[in-house]
Order: C-alpha cells, then structure tokens, then sequence
C-alpha cells in the first residue's frame, strides 16, 4: 500500500505539471482546468490500482463477485461525475450509457460460464467501445482543445484489466506497471529484431517513411521520446499486450494445445484491429504492420512469460515509428 500510495503521489504531481503547461500552451482558462484535473488524478488512482498486486489481491478478496463488479462499475461512473459536473457538461443520457457499457463489462463474469467462446464475446465487447466513438459521445468537450474522452479510455481499460484479473481469473500472468530486468533484455533484443524487418516491409507496402525529426527543438527531443514511451507503454501497450498477449493468445494457446497456432491467431486478430485506424477504413497497411508486429510481440510474452516484456517492444516499436517515420 505504502508503494502504490507513493506511486500515485508521483503521477498526480507529474499529471498536475502536465496540466498547467498543456492549459497555458492552448490558453485554457484556469477555471476549466482545476474543474478537468481532480477528474483526471481520481482516475490516474485508480488506473494504478492494478498494477500492484497486493492491491488486486485486496480487491479479489473483497465479497462476491458480484459485489466486485458493483464497486467496480461505480469506480467507473465516479470520475465522470466529477468531470461532467465540475465543467456543466452531466447529461443523464451519457450517464446512462457508461453505467450499461461498465455494468456488462463488470458483470459479465459474474453471468455467463468461462470458455473460450464467453472470452472472445468479453474482448469483442471491449474492442466494440474502444474503437468506437463512444467516448466521444459520453466524455463532452468544454472547449476545443479540452479533449476529455482520454478519461474514458483509461477507465475501459482499467475496467477491463480488473475484471478479468480479479474477477474472471487469470492464473500465471505476470502483469505489473515496471518491467523487470529480464523483460527489459527480451523487449529490447526483440525491438531490435523487428526493426529492420518492420522498416522494409513499412516502406515496401507505402506505410511509413523515414523522416529526422528537425521539427523538435533540440533540447525537446529526448523529453519527446521518454514521453511517447512512457505513454505507450503504460497505456496502448499495457492494454493491448494484456488483452492479445496474456489473455487471446494464451486462451487460443489452451484451446489449440499448440504455442504457435496461439502466437499467429493472436497476431492476425491484433493486425485486424488495426483497420479502422488511423481516420481511414480498412487500412491494410496498417493491419499488416500490425500483424507483423504482434508476431515479435507475441515471442517476446512466450520468451518472457510476462506481458511486460513484450509492452516494452510495443512501447519502443511505437516510439521509433512516432519520431521517425
């Protein structure tokens, strides 16, 4: 408790110094920022809730499971609240579709019988209100460059890891917030096996060029390339390598008694998910890239058996293409 408590102390006063400097680049009133922030740190608390373990346990032990999935959907709807009311932006609409979409997702263990079939249902159903414009739609906008639906997302996901992790159970996945020594090495040594694989076939297929980044200030470029990082690899990362590494890909591996069969069905539906990315339907390109990807990433979980080593090739992978391509 004292580490996770020390954690988010941290987070808050890097998230608060994040604020002020994002409001004052885009002239938003300081109103508006104090009523967004509070919002912002309540979710940032609760977001790093799973990766302790001490924690989950705490949460996993916490009365039935429907109880679990109750306190969880209300974990869900609490920043939301504070958001909305704090900016006069409360609809009771919005507030009726986040409670339905975090109620299904909560309860959803609590209702139906584990499979593989009941699995695959629960990653759709994520997948369905991520890539949507949901949280376009429930997270309104105060002004312009207020864009708040990044508060939905972090919810999905924490809601998400929680209620496979301490509500379904998820036995033998490694998942903590910092890699260790060992999942650095493997990250890192398979990053720089996909680079030049990835580089040919991204420039081969018209995906991405190489480009220097003269458009950052030279003491900007290693605060830019730390903050991408860190960005990616404990949020898309995190939430894409649990979803297609710890679970999808060790679900199929299970069900097909077969490693590989599980790495390249993981791999095709993650490259899949790609498609509607990037403002552009169906994206091949990026599918590609992302099936390819989600090869090295998915060795890098099996060589590791840990999700964190394979969020640290994500991370660096997302990193190079951000700066340089």
């Amino acid at each position: 408790m004292r580490q996770y408590l020390a954690t988010v102390l941290g987070i808050w006063i890097a998230a608060c110094i994040a604020a002020y400097f994002f409001s004052q680049q885009y002239h938003i009133p300081l109103s508006l920022t104090t009523a967004i922030v509070p919002a912002f740190l309540l979710e940032l608390a609760f977001y790093t809730m799973p990766g302790f373990e001490g924690i989950r346990q705490r949460f996993a032990g916490t009365g039935s499971k429907l109880t679990r999935a109750a306190l969880l959907t209300g974990s869900a709807l609490a920043p939301y609240l504070l958001l909305s009311l704090g900016t006069h932006t409360f609809a009771w609409l919005a507030l009726a579709k986040l409670t339905v979409a975090a109620g299904v997702i909560s309860l959803f263990y609590t209702r139906v019988r584990l499979s593989l079939f009941s699995d695959l249902l629960f990653l759709a159903a994520m997948a369905a209100v991520y890539l949507s414009s949901f949280f376009d739609q429930v997270y309104v906008r105060p002004m312009p460059h207020a864009d708040v639906n990044a508060l939905g997302k972090l919810m999905w996901i924490r809601v998400g890891l929680l209620a496979v992790l301490c509500i379904r159970g998820l036995p033998g996945v490694r998942f903590s917030w910092w890699p260790s020594r060992r999942d650095w090495r493997i990250g890192a040594e398979m990053f720089l096996l996909f680079l030049p694989v990835g580089a040919v076939v991204a420039y081969a297929i018209g995906f991405a060029r190489f480009r220097t980044p003269l458009h950052l200030v030279w003491w900007m470029f290693p605060l830019a390339v730390l903050g991408t990082f860190a960005a990616f690899l404990w949020v898309v990362a995190l939430a894409e390598e649990f979803f297609f590494r710890a679970f999808l890909q060790q679900l199929i591996a299970k069900a097909a008694h077969n490693e590989t069969v599980g790495l390249i069905l993981a791999s095709a539906l993650f490259g899949l998910s790609h498609l509607p990315a990037l403002h552009k339907f169906p994206n091949w390109r990026f599918a590609t890239l992302g099936f390819l990807s989600g090869i090295f990433y998915g060795i890098a979980f099996i060589r590791a058996k840990s999700v964190r080593a394979s969020m640290v090739t994500h991370a660096l992978v997302v990193t190079v293409w951000k700066i340089f391509f």
